[in-house]
């Protein structure tokens, strides 16, 4: 545990030199300006409710927005109002005034010249600073933050979370220092105070449109295409095999991150974990609801997934292989279905892709994340084979090592006293031919998007497409609702994307009437995948559309032309 909050701390200092930092900084040197003798209070004031403000938010955002309701954004947009604020004083001495008499009734304990120049001042603008701080997390504290978003905090999250905002604020205190000392010691800048003040006021201002405007997550993005070198590495510090270990103690499992992949014989720990058990609650599909202790004597896979993932998909034929091959021998497969997006909660949509992937294996809905968040995991798909015993003896996570997985199912059984388990494997190999990465289409999560207008939230906008779309980016043109999750398309819209791969999937739901698509590839419509039919897809149920297969992958421009505004648009995923 030392050790975590030890490297936390590092991680923290070293995280100012990161791209996902830059927009921040204005906000933070302008925070030694407003006068020579403001002295350490104001700094001191930042420091302090940036450590509180980033604390309490990381551990804690997730349950708040859950209990109280009000979005996550709201919160955000506070955040930028009060540093919008700030920089108005500076620019207009009128409401400097009104900052420093609210202050005084606020903070009565101290005397008005200390308000938006002081200790109360610097705390308020450092515990918005908290919350707008988005780092380039680490393993360390990306781990502390998938317990926070499933609704797990515990002491020692805590603690590591405390130490990391506070090797942050180190550099960020030096920052203020150092435009103190440089208005203190250079002539220049001090007799032009009054216009220097007025600039940072400026630059505040602009910082606040940006975020609220996202500007500063495009900013980030440019950065990182421009210098694609910038940052890397500064991650290294806690990625390492002795960090590793203590984050899977810490979250209860000691299988090591180059365990994963590898057959069960060839693992340190024969024993593994005791598997967590099941959480009642869900509903069970082409089963009675089992437990693991129901199943003792038994192997037993736990695979973790969601019906509209490709990548699952994907697994699901060796699922149901194995399923045939091993049922008879003492093999229980369990799906444990945790949805990605909001539709994939229903009972019944659930229920027909079930049906249409035909398993036949126990299924059980996980849509409040329970047994996903008592096996502490963080993948689509992920799967966890338990002996008889109750043990998790290998995990494996994503698609690949289908032929060792066969063989810790073939060893467990054995190990379980089946007798006629045969050694013969012959999956079936699938290759991954996508340089694309998974884009999501809805504003909450949505990347690489390249039409010059800001998205407007919750809303309907008119978009153009840029004449030349780079590579992996995708254009809106029309009108468009564009949601947290997805994006709705109106008649006549159109949407662009520059791929490389073989295969393009995509998930889609209606709103109700059937909607029409046409699809072109490089400009021209062909028969291109199951659902694309001479060009054309009807989308008429919530799933995972399949769009293109090429006879060979490559780099093309995908369009879609919306005959109607019936389709909802949550993520490509490609092959």
């Amino acid at each position: 545990m030392i050790l975590l909050i030890a490297f936390a701390f590092l991680a923290g200092i070293i995280t100012i030199l990161s791209p996902c930092i830059l927009p921040i900084l204005p906000i933070i040197l302008t925070s030694s300006i407003g006068g020579v003798n403001i002295g350490k209070s104001r700094p001191i004031g930042v420091v302090i409710g940036f450590i509180l403000s980033f604390t309490f938010f990381t551990l804690s955002l997730s349950t708040i927005v859950r209990l109280s309701g009000i979005p996550a954004e709201t919160l955000r947009l506070i955040s930028v109002i009060v540093v919008a604020g700030f920089g108005i004083s500076l620019l207009v001495p009128q409401f400097q005034v009104l900052i420093e008499q609210l202050f005084s009734k606020l903070t009565g304990f101290m005397p008005s010249s200390q308000g938006r120049t002081g200790f109360g001042g610097g705390l308020l603008i450092g515990f918005s600073v908290g919350l707008l701080w988005t780092p380039c997390v680490g393993p360390i504290l990306a781990s502390v933050i998938s317990l926070a978003i499933t609704g797990t905090v515990t002491f020692d999250a805590f603690l590591i979370t405390l130490a990391y905002s506070l090797g942050t604020a180190i550099p960020m205190f030096l920052i203020m220092l150092g435009g103190q000392n440089a208005l203190r010691r250079v002539p220049w800048l001090l007799s032009n105070l009054g216009h220097i003040q007025k600039l940072f006021g400026v630059l505040m201002i602009l910082t606040a449109i940006g975020i609220f405007l996202n500007i500063d997550r495009r900013f980030q993005t440019f950065i990182l295409d421009t210098f694609p070198q910038y940052g890397t590495g500064l991650t290294k510090l806690e990625d390492n095999e002795l960090i590793r270990n203590q984050l899977d103690k810490k979250s209860g499992n000691e299988i090591k991150k180059e365990d994963l992949g590898k057959p069960m014989f060839d693992l340190i720990e024969p024993k593994g974990v005791k598997a967590p058990e099941i959480i009642p609650g869900g509903v069970w599909f082409n089963s009675e609801p089992l437990t693991l202790e129901q199943l003792s004597g038994k192997v037993v896979i736990i695979d973790f997934w969601t019906y509209s993932c490709i990548n699952c998909q994907r697994t699901l034929p060796y699922l149901r292989d194995w399923n045939k091959k091993y049922k008879d021998k003492g093999l229980v497969i369990i799906g444990v279905h945790a949805p990605e997006f909001e539709f994939e909660k229903s009972e019944k949509n659930v229920a027909e892709a079930i049906k249409d992937f035909k398993l036949t294996y126990p299924i059980v809905q996980d849509n409040e994340f329970e047994t996903w968040r008592a096996y502490n995991n963080r993948y689509w798909p992920a799967k966890y084979f338990i002996d008889k015993e109750g043990y998790i003896r290998y995990s494996h996570f994503g698609e690949g090592a289908y032929d060792e997985s066969e063989k810790v199912i073939q060893e467990l059984l054995k190990e379980a006293g089946a007798s006629d388990v045969s050694l013969e494997i012959n999956n079936p190999v699938y290759q991954i031919n996508a340089k694309t990465p998974e884009i999501y289409l809805g504003y909450g999560r949505i990347e690489h998007f390249a039409s010059p207008e800001i998205i407007k939230r919750d809303t309907l906008g008119t978009y153009t497409s840029p004449e030349k779309l780079g590579n992996n980016q995708v254009a809106y043109e029309g009108n468009w609702s564009v949601m947290k999750e997805y994006a709705n398309p109106q008649k006549g819209a159109k949407l662009t994307l520059n791929f490389d791969a073989k295969e393009v999937f995509l998930v889609m739901r209606t709103k109700g009437t059937p909607a029409k698509v046409t699809v072109y590839i490089d400009d021209t419509m062909q028969n291109f995948g199951e659902d694309n039919i001479n060009g054309f897809v009807t989308v008429d149920s919530d799933r995972l559309y399949k769009l293109i297969n090429l006879s060979s992958p490559g780099r093309h421009i995908l369009r879609f032309e919306f005959e109607d505004n019936n389709a909802e648009l949550f993520a490509f995923t490609f092959g």
